[in-house]
């Protein structure tokens, strides 16, 4: 079978290593895939906003599954569009891609179906939002409802912050984005991302993983697309998991059903697990980047079959089989980043990393310029080790990045702080 991956992410590069590995696949096309992927994949020019170009070289290259990685394809509607060329994907449709797309509609079906979740308000213009703050101390949590690449939610400490990211939603800083703002309560616990593989009428438990948002050492400041993460998340016992998916999976599926919109593909629920138990703090449509660098490397199953049920509805009755190892990724980001990350900068050295044993360097914002490896992204790569433990996959991560020579990147020193110690 050949299959066409989009997207061009670490998260594409740890798809596109799990997917070559597969005895089903003839060959694997990746668009536009990046220099770590080239090496396992071939790499092609077409673009995903384009969905008559896509079909058009899926029928060419006689390519009968597509794989998407990102969300913005997916929420405008890939999948619709090659289904009804008949070609199968990996995903969910427009409609129930909203679960990432429209934070208020994810708000809604979660109060329409008793999917645990924070109280809220919805608003579409600013005046109205104020009002709202003026009932709701901080903290309290201020959030643009459309794709904003993971950077688009504020939590606010004290009423001045709230104000304030009311207003810069409202002044255009996220685009369309942010139309229509949520805000809801803040809520205590410990944060967790747990995955399941869906078909429209069931639901598996994937994985869970633990991510680190915030750019700096000590969870400081602004919130990033991720700054590192590790898997097994330890909160994510075998009860947990099970209470998340009967508390929140499974009424997302039924209410998205009730909706006519069957929701295929992975869903990927953000929690926070607090003494009540979990509660939902919002939903992604597509696997979490840095998140499946660090569960793939741990999946025993072939991951094309999981994903080819997915898409022709009719998921095994499971379970997933992992490996009882963990796994931790440390993003190495550009200067700048999240606001303004560099590009252009040198990175040597990476062979030497990858050459650790239980090491995996992950591409994510790379480029080949000449013989050079150049910086092409806010978050450049994912150094991925595995370890018994946490605190053995993370000795592991450490030890490889630091034989990366890049002075023009940085990376947190603190990832995994909630499972190792001490601090490196």
């Amino acid at each position: 079978m050949n299959v066409l991956l989009i997207g061009s992410g670490g998260r594409e590069h740890a798809l596109a290593l799990a997917l070559s590995k597969s005895p089903l696949l003839d060959k694997l096309f990746v668009a536009p895939g990046n220099p770590g992927i080239a090496a396992i994949a071939e790499c092609v020019v077409v673009d995903a906003a384009d969905h008559g170009a896509v079909i058009a070289f899926c029928r060419l290259m006689k390519i009968k599954f597509v794989v998407i990685g990102p969300e913005a394809p997916l929420v405008a509607g890939l999948v619709d569009d090659l289904e009804a060329a008949g070609i199968a994907a990996f995903g969910p449709s427009k409609a129930a891609a909203q679960l990432e797309g429209s934070k208020g509609f994810t708000k809604d079906l979660a109060r329409d179906f008793d999917i645990p979740t924070a109280a809220y308000g919805r608003f579409s213009d600013k005046a109205s939002a104020l009002a709202y703050l003026s009932d709701h101390p901080a903290p309290i949590v201020v959030k643009a409802d459309g794709l904003a690449a993971g950077k688009g939610v504020i939590v606010a400490m004290n009423d001045a912050e709230a104000a304030a990211a009311v207003e810069m939603i409202f002044s255009g800083a996220f685009g369309e984005a942010g139309a229509e703002i949520v805000i809801e309560e803040f809520m205590d616990g410990e944060e967790a991302s747990f995955f399941a593989l869906c078909d429209g009428e069931r639901a598996l438990a994937f994985a869970s993983a633990q991510d680190h948002k915030r750019v700096g050492d000590g969870d400081t400041g602004p919130n990033t697309g991720g700054m590192g993460a590790y898997s097994p998340a330890p909160i994510m016992t075998e009860e947990m998991t099970a209470r998340v998916m009967r508390e929140i999976v499974e009424p997302t599926l039924r209410g998205m059903k009730a909706r006519n919109a069957h929701y295929k593909g992975v869903l990927f629920a953000g929690l926070m697990i607090g003494r009540d138990g979990p509660k939902l703090i919002e939903f992604n449509a597509r696997f979490g980047d840095p998140e499946t660098q660090v569960m793939l490397p741990r999946l025993r199953d072939d991951l094309l079959p999981l994903l080819l049920a997915c898409a022709r509805g009719n998921l095994p009755e499971g379970p997933v089989h992992l490996s009882p190892m963990s796994a931790l990724t440390i993003v190495h980001a550009a200067k700048g980043y999240p606001e303004a990350p560099e590009k252009g900068s040198i990175i040597k050295d990476v062979e030497k990393a990858e050459a650790l044993p239980d090491v995996i360097v992950y591409h994510a914002g790379t480029k080949r310029q000449g013989a050079a490896l150049v910086a092409h992204g806010g978050r450049v790569l994912n150094v991925t080790g595995l370890g018994t433990n946490v605190q053995e996959a993370r000795a592991r991560a450490y030890a490889a990045i630091a034989l990366i020579d890049w002075p023009d990147g940085f990376y947190r020193r603190d990832i995994g702080w909630r499972a190792a110690k001490p601090s490196v």
